[in-house]
């Protein structure tokens, strides 16, 4: 008796067999480390907008009461959509375009991210370049924003030192002046007064577009080697702004009057949680703060293992994030506290509302310090390291998303595409390093990734449950988890998350306000422009349909139908992962070669279509049993 030969289709992906092999893609990679997700997606939701956008927000919202909406969100909306992206990525091991295999015909959604994606790390990154320059600012023994009497200065400039040397009884009336650090910034960082508004963007400030260059080359340089470089780069950017933000919160709580400025922030005004714009605040906070929507998560959980536990850091990665927004609000208002003291005026007096509040506010407050330079650089390089590695996030979004689509093309290619994108952001990015740039820096801020985020994040919650099927994808999770998920998930994605979302997108639209700047409006056609921008990765979705639907055949509803349904190749990426229904059909674009050599010998794969439609079956009797 001759020994039965194993069929091909056992044969692993990476084993050598002549003329097929060379039409395998290369390897997409995985986290090199234990921690290597864990740390990226804690350095990805923890960025700058616990520190530069939570205080603002709380400060501007209500104090206290802010954080009522902002953990009713982060439960209704934030944790199970988290989850719902991290286990889509682990489960297909593909980017946010390559993931709509689940349902073609919304492939446009995908698009839609990136679109929102690309706009956030064009101006994300500007932040950062602001960061840089107040770094090198700071490397200093007397800090530049600290006195009067510069170049830049006006006669409006009052310093804080000269009132407290000046020992007056006299109260000096501080209404009509600017500080020195206000100043800085806006007359000497962003040199504004060279701009008219944002249809006179003036020169470049070439110190800002180097800052700007800067920037770009350090992302660069921690994405090169994709998650392998940029999961190693997180264990010092993730976790190194703790340490500096725990030393900054205990010399906060430690100054005179710090208790004001924490009793301002903790105490709560309910007045505000009648107007919806603080529960779309709390919302757009939530949105921001964890990165849902923007496909950073997704793209992370694709480079797991198959059976990584992501239930767990689900809620380690939220929960730490909201304690980190909340630490860092003290951290802040405990500093407002003590120059409201310094200064005699209300805490609610000294800060304007704005995206300077970290380049105004807190510089200030250094000053006010001893050891200022020292305090100012660590701050600054907190700052830089929070933003840092959510920038890793969106490049390596982008970047993914791209090459999973052409995976044969681009992936022994990745650096070279890595660096053309970020060259490509990078002249798409000097518009905000002129004298008018933060008049356009407000603009994306305001628009890029407000409703059309929402409209990105509701479409995807109803193709999963409604399209795909709620029983089919919490099927899917137990492949990898080995439970289902529980009844508050279900509730969630089914329902509150979806309604919730529908809700504020309403009241978005309906309460729309017109961005401004300071004193400054925004004509009629930058307020287009804006909204222009939100709308087009909203038409992306029915421009994917159009997409889908043309390339099937038969009537339109037929059509439909058939570009509605998960791909042939839908599901886990390696052949050991795929069970029950998924035994069918192997992963094209991840192991093609198994299943070509398989159709070549044996003419299809029958046998494998049978067992799966048994698995099919016994699992209809299984729901039936649980039903009944």
């Amino acid at each position: 008796l001759t020994q039965p030969a194993t069929p091909d289709l056992l044969v692993s992906p990476s084993s050598q067999d002549g003329d097929l092999g060379s039409e395998c893609p290369e390897d997409r990679g995985n986290w090199t480390g234990r921690l290597d997700f864990l740390l990226s997606c804690i350095g990805y939701c923890v960025g700058l907008g616990n520190v530069w956008r939570f205080p603002y927000r709380a400060y501007t919202n209500g104090g206290g009461a802010f954080l009522v909406p902002y953990f009713i969100m982060l439960a209704i909306c934030g944790i199970p959509i988290f989850f719902m992206e991290l286990s889509l990525g682990q489960f297909s091991s593909l980017g946010p375009l390559a993931v709509w295999k689940i349902s073609p015909l919304f492939k446009g959604v995908g698009m839609g991210t990136i679109l929102i994606v690309s706009l956030v790390a064009i101006y994300y990154n500007m932040i950062i370049a602001y960061v840089l320059f107040y770094l090198f600012a700071s490397l200093t023994s007397d800090l530049p924003w600290q006195h009067c009497g510069n170049w830049w200065n006006t006669e409006l400039c009052l310093d804080h030192h000269v009132i407290k040397a000046g020992n007056s009884t006299v109260p000096v009336n501080i209404s009509n002046t600017v500080s020195p650090s206000e100043e800085y910034w806006s007359r000497y960082v962003l040199h504004i007064q060279g701009s008219s508004g944002i249809g006179d963007p003036g020169r470049i400030r070439w110190n800002l577009c180097l800052c700007l260059l800067l920037s770009w080359t350090i992302v660069y340089l921690c994405i090169l080697k994709g998650v392998k470089s940029s999961g190693k780069v997180v264990y010092f950017t993730a976790t190194f702004p703790y340490l500096i933000l725990v030393m900054l919160l205990i010399r906060g709580v430690t100054l005179e009057g710090a208790w004001k400025g924490i009793q301002f922030y903790l105490t709560p005004q309910f007045d505000h949680l009648l107007s919806s714009k603080v529960w779309i605040e709390a919302a757009l906070q939530i949105f921001y703060s964890l990165g849902v929507g923007f496909g950073g998560l997704l793209t992370f959980a694709s480079y797991n293992t198959f059976h990584q536990n992501i239930y767990r850091d689900t809620f380690i990665v939220t929960l730490g994030n909201a304690i980190t927004s909340i630490l860092a609000g003290f951290a802040i208002f405990s500093v407002l506290g003590y120059m409201s003291q310094e200064l005699g005026v209300p805490v609610n007096q000294v800060a304007k509302a704005g995206p300077g509040l970290a380049f105004v506010v807190y510089p200030q407050a250094m000053t006010m310090l001893p050891l200022s330079p020292f305090w100012s650089f660590l701050f600054f390089f907190m700052l830089l390291t929070l933003g840092l590695d959510s920038q890793f996030a969106f490049m390596e979004t982008i970047v993914t998303a791209v090459t999973d689509e052409f995976p044969y093309y681009l992936r022994p290619k990745k650096a070279s595409f890595s660096a053309a994108i970020c060259i490509a952001l990078f002249l798409m990015g000097l518009i905000l390093t002129t004298e008018g740039g933060m008049y356009w820096l407000v603009l994306l801020d305001d628009y890029s990734a407000g409703f059309g985020l929402m409209v990105v994040v509701i479409t995807t919650c109803l193709v999963v449950t409604r399209v795909y099927g709620m029983k089919r994808f919490c099927r899917d999770i137990q492949m990898m988890l080995g439970f289902k998920p529980g009844p508050y998930f279900r509730a969630c994605w089914m329902v509150l998350s979806p309604a919730t979302m529908m809700a504020l997108l309403v009241y978005n639209i309906v309460k729309y306000q017109p961005s401004e700047y300071g004193n400054y409006r925004f004509p009629t056609w930058a307020e287009v422009l804006g909204i222009l921008m939100g709308v087009l990765s909203c038409l992306m979705i029915p421009m994917g349909m159009v997409v889908a639907v043309l390339q099937e055949e038969g009537t339109l509803w037929e059509r439909v139908q058939q570009a509605s349904r998960p791909a042939m190749d839908w599901g886990p990426s390696l052949e050991e992962n795929r069970t029950g229904v998924y035994v069918a059909s192997l992963a094209g674009s991840q192991s093609p070669k198994p299943l070509m050599v398989h159709m070549r010998k044996y003419g299809g794969i029958t046998s494998y279509e049978n067992t799966a439609i048994e698995v099919d079956r016994e699992m209809e009797e299984e729901d039936e049993e649980e039903s009944m």
